[in-house]
């Protein structure tokens, strides 16, 4: 469904992903792990295509210029040079890192935002849907988004995700900052929405050992650069693997 290949991103002369190259199959959820400044958000950025807006403000605003190189291809279409709001209409959706809600609209107001792109039927299934996921929102829906807890706006920020009808769900470090507690219920909710909806994840995280079970592949990013890859038990088995990113 996604093959990226060879990518690579410079801001100015930092080089922010040095020849990565990512596969992810049809109804599969892939990881790509890695520490802070690792490059995995740059790497979604490049996916999802806001690395080229980002881009045109830097150069509009005379800032820091970046350099796009490699391809990115989504269902056998070449999309390197699509603007994000053309993959979006395509089914390629991202759920960025640190949640952006609309922190003044309410709960139910961010999902109907986020579903622009649904016709009316695919809305009302959807929210439906969302509810089922994350029953907590149900009973939040008239509540600002501001004053729900830091868990209950990931689940926000997935279910709005989930209402612009995503094929490829781009899911950056949704378990940031969050309880143990809260961030099993989304693992299980990321595998869950997969098998439920036969929506392909690709999911980024800090620390694997919360997601390694619910992934069919997975790759470890250092300083921008792809330096393992493999089954999650594969890496798991991995003796270096398993002390420098699993805490095990």
């Amino acid at each position: 469904m996604l093959d990226a290949q060879n990518l690579m991103v410079f801001y100015e002369n930092m080089l922010a992903l040095n020849n990565v190259t990512v596969l992810c199959k049809r109804g599969q959820i892939v990881g790509v792990f890695g520490a802070n400044s690792a490059g995995k958000s740059t790497m979604m950025y490049t996916l999802s295509g806001i690395i080229l807006d980002m881009k045109k403000k830097e150069e509009m605003a005379g800032g820091e210029r970046i350099t796009l190189l490699g391809k990115v291809v989504y269902k056998g279409e070449d999309i390197s040079r699509l603007k994000p709001s053309l993959r979006a209409k395509r089914g390629l959706i991202l759920c960025p890192e640190r949640r952006r809600i609309f922190i003044e609209s309410t709960v139910m107001e961010n999902l109907l935002i986020g579903g622009y792109l649904a016709t009316p039927k695919q809305r009302k299934e959807t929210i439906d849907y969302v509810f089922f996921v994350y029953p907590a929102l149900r009973k939040l829906s008239k509540r600002i988004g501001g004053f729900l807890s830091g868990g209950e706006q990931q689940m926000l920020a997935i279910g709005r995700a989930l209402m612009a009808q995503p094929e490829l769900l781009l899911l950056d470090e949704p378990l940031m900052g969050l309880s143990p507690l809260i961030q099993k219920v989304l693992v299980t909710s990321t595998r869950d929405i997969r098998d439920q909806r036969g929506i392909t994840i690709l999911i980024t995280e800090q620390y694997a050992r919360p997601v390694l079970p619910i992934v069919d592949y997975a790759y470890i990013l250092e300083n921008g650069s792809s330096v393992l890859e493999g089954t999650g038990q594969e890496l798991l088995s991995n003796p270096d693997v398993r002390s420098a990113y699993f805490g095990v």
